[in-house]
């Protein structure tokens, strides 16, 4: 069979930001649930949401969003704002930086001022622009931002008696900065004094919370809005729960309270209400309707209706797992792998269609901690999950059908019950891993016949990880102090115990540390084993079992001209291999690395600064075979990566060539080859048919460095690629132009 690859004009977006960290290979899966600001530009509703930003058109219910897999530099947004005649944008972060969103792209803004001796929290509280100045809000005081020279002016740091104090939020109006504190209404023009705190006139007294302005200046406490010019406030005759914002309009005032958006005129006479029945960060009036942020939501219209790009329902995410088109995502946590960490959210779940998350989640009574979920692979609508708690009748495995609640399994045993996560193997049979009974580690089993779960205690240990099974063997990773790597062979007969096998591989058997994160087997039937202190490799795991002494064997690198242990007393959080054999690895802090089959080649390495990962501390990796997408999952959400490598057969796929045409102005990276068979025989000629260069590809991808057989960069023109698989069956062709 023979395929011939189109002209394909093919080439790599190129951003136009400060920092070149998004590309069309990356997407994400945050959530746009928790809206904390809304604006508008000509008809079109912007929100801000905790990791990006979505625009909402009424007219026609188009919604795009803009998050750092397409252009924003970070995540965890805290304040944001945008002027309309200006299309200029601001937001602001958790960290203390910010964003400059302008119709020519998107600037990323560090060098925020901060008061000498400040060692408090760094994030930017609250922005306000008016005209070309913005003012920002932070723990110590205000800063003037120029929109137009993207630079800061004068900084005002309210030191009060020797203690800093917070700018909640500020607004400029007619020259004059007005700040909201924990003791009252500041106020100081902009003029030379103005960065002396001592010379801010206080207007009025008291703990405020919020403040906006248009034509006129609105400001609160927890329960009243004052409105007016700035020099006289008279007071809103509705009194609320807890103001939790104001937004003005060029006509009216909006205050978001707990559960409910007031709309007043500005001269403060009620206009409409909304009822929203649940919690809102902020609201909205445009065109005589209510738009309420919530936290949970997205935007939610008067009609009822849910206003927002489809996500998870939290960013908060752990471990993930994926069965053709279906997706779940726990969300729970342990610190250092022992106590859990309650963030009371459960299990995200992709359907094929839409995302979901279930009422019963909402609802739970007790302590609640999803460590794992898993998909029943033949029974796609059952889900089974962990809640890791030491809460008797909370803890346990639980099933779940078409997302509603159906039973608990194992739910007494107080901190002696704990369970780490959960593995369906070839056959089906579902195993979780476990750490019970006076310290000893092992798994349960689950019996679908009898809808029950049988417990098999292996060896000592005090923590578990989550497992998983290959070839009819088990294996678990143990965490913490007395741990190592649980290997266990149950011969494809778990219920049956007479004839199964172990070996818990740990210091001795020359691992780096006894404290086992993370485990994986390769195409090549190796055992990569990811410990707190770094990686070891043990062949043939299997015969191991039956081995005194295995050894397990460390990978060796060049560095510097002398050999270096790869990983050597890093933390590894996770290990996966692709189609291809090479590997995924996560370190602790360190972000991902992308390795050659056996270790020893760095192909690629991903960081926060690099790439919109959310954090460098990446707590689990999943390759889909057949998409060759690279899902990242990391407490502050989820990122996907479109990787080269593919479902690999013995004969070739969908041959893609990218970029292509190479021009050298645009792009200066190897040409990537993805679709081969498990081995191709490359040959690149020129049009002339002269042969350029050659190689032998072996995992369904290749890179070629435009470089001819002499090591030169090709000449400018058009080449063509000749591939064959291994034993000639089939073929396939491509072209590629490079423009020097």
């Amino acid at each position: 069979m023979r395929k011939l690859l189109p002209f394909l004009l093919f080439v790599f977006s190129i951003n136009l930001f400060a920092q070149n960290i998004s590309s069309s290979k990356w997407s994400d899966l945050f959530s746009y649930n928790n809206v904390l600001a809304i604006r508008e530009d000509n008809g079109k509703l912007i929100a801000a949401t905790e990791n990006g930003i979505f625009f909402y058109t009424p007219a026609t219910g188009e919604i795009k969003k803009l998050s750092k897999a397409n252009g924003l530099h970070e995540v965890k947004i805290s304040a944001f704002d945008y002027n309309p005649v200006t299309k200029i944008g601001l937001v602001g972060y958790k960290n203390g930086s910010m964003d400059v969103i302008t119709p020519e792209g998107i600037t990323y803004v560090v060098d925020i001022p901060i008061a000498t001796g400040y060692m408090g929290d760094k994030k930017i509280n609250h922005i306000s622009i008016t005209d070309n100045k913005a003012v920002i809000s932070v723990g110590y005081g205000v800063s003037i931002f120029r929109l137009d020279s993207k630079e800061f002016g004068d900084s005002a740091f309210f030191i009060n008696g020797g203690i800093y104090e917070a700018s909640k939020e500020a607004v400029i109006k007619d020259n004059f900065v007005y700040a909201v504190t924990a003791t009252g209404l500041k106020r100081h023009e902009m003029n030379v004094t103005f960065p002396i705190y001592t010379t801010w006139d206080t207007v009025a007294g008291g703990n405020l919370t919020q403040i906006a302005q248009e034509n006129v200046i609105a400001y609160s406490n927890a329960n009243q809005v004052f409105f007016g010019t700035g020099s006289t406030f008279t007071t809103l005759p509705q009194s609320f729960s807890t103001v939790q914002d104001i937004v003005i309009t060029s006509q009216n005032m909006v205050v978001a309270d707990v559960s409910k958006v007031y709309v007043f005129d500005l001269t403060g006479n009620a206009v409409n209400s909304y009822a929203v029945e649940e919690a809102v960060n902020t609201g909205y009036y445009s065109n005589s309707k209510i738009y309420a942020g919530t936290k949970f939501s997205g935007i939610k219209n008067e009609n009822g209706e849910v206003l927002k790009p489809d996500g998870p329902y939290s960013n908060t995410s752990y471990k993930i797992d994926i069965v053709g088109q279906q997706i779940v995502l726990s969300s729970g946590g342990r610190d250092a792998y022992n106590a859990p960490i309650y963030r009371n959210l459960g299990y995200y779940h992709f359907d094929g269609i839409k995302w979901n998350y279930p009422e019963y989640f909402k609802g739970f009574q007790g302590p609640l901690n999803v460590l794992d979920a898993v998909i029943n692979p033949v029974k796609t609508n059952e889900i089974f999950f962990v809640n890791y708690t030491f809460v008797d009748n909370n803890m346990g495995i639980y099933r779940m059908n078409d997302n509603e609640f159906v039973k608990n399994y194992e739910k007494v045993g107080m901190f002696f019950n704990r369970f780490g996560g959960l593995t369906f193997d070839d056959n089906n049979q579902l195993f979780v891993s476990s750490a019970k009974n006076d310290a000893l580690i092992g798994f349960y089993l689950y019996n679908s016949s009898i809808d029950a779960f049988s417990l098999v205690n292996v060896v000592s240990g005090t923590s578990v990880q989550k497992p998983f099974a290959n070839s009819g063997i088990l294996y678990i990773p143990a965490p913490r102090t007395n741990g190592g790597l649980l290997i266990y062979d149950y011969k494809n007969t778990p219920a049956l115990l007479s004839d199964d096998r172990f070996k818990i591989i740990k210091k001795v058997n020359n691992l780096p540390s006894d404290q086992v994160v993370s485990a994986t087997i390769d195409k090549n039937d190796d055992l990569w084993i990811g410990t707190q202190g770094g990686l070891r490799i043990l062949q043939n795991p299997s015969a191991a079992i039956d081995e005194d002494n295995p050894q397990a064997e460390s990978i060796i690198i060049e560095e510097n001209g002398t050999g270096e242990e790869l990983f050597r007393d890093s933390h590894i959080l996770q290990i996966e291999v692709d189609q291809g054999n090479q590997k995924w690895i996560s370190i602790d802090d360190g972000g991902v690395f992308y390795l050659s089959s056996n270790g020893e080649k760095t192909l690629n390495q991903f960081t926060k600064a690099n790439s919109p990962l959310p954090t460098n501390s990446v707590t689990d990796i999943k390759v889909d075979s057949k998409t060759g997408k690279v899902y990242f999952v990391t407490l502050d959400g989820v990122v996907v990566y479109q990787g080269d490598v593919l479902e690999v057969i013995e004969n070739f796929g969908d041959v893609l060539v990218y970029p292509n045409p190479v021009v050298y102005s645009q792009y200066k990276g190897n040409v990537r080859i993805r679709g081969l068979a498990a081995k191709t025989n490359i040959r690149i000629t020129d049009a002339a048919g002269n042969l350029v260069h050659q190689s032998v590809a072996r995992g369904g991808s290749y890179e070629w460095n435009l470089a001819n057989n002499r090591g030169v960069r090709v000449a400018s023109g058009i080449y063509f690629v000749l591939m064959t698989n291994e034993d000639g069956t089939d073929t396939a062709t491509a072209k590629i132009a490079v423009v020097n």
